[in-house]
């Protein structure tokens, strides 16, 4: 494996990691405070928000899976 492969993996992994639906939501929270800031809105409250709700979600599904089998 090059190295460069052995970087891009590494940071695949790192930043998507066990669920790619947070990483999209994370990029999209961030995305929509940018476009809000830009827009003269005072947005620093997003991020933490979006956190919090993408970590329920994820929690939700993990327990759901685990209580399947």
């Amino acid at each position: 494996m090059t190295l460069l492969r052995t970087f891009a993996m590494f940071w695949y992994d790192f930043i998507v990691g066990d669920d790619w639906r947070v990483a999209v939501g994370v990029v999209l929270a961030l995305a929509a405070t940018y476009g809000l800031v830009r827009g003269g809105v005072d947005a620093w409250w997003l991020p933490p928000v979006a956190v919090v709700l993408l970590l329920g979600l994820s929690l939700r599904r993990a327990v759901r899976s685990a209580r399947r089998g």
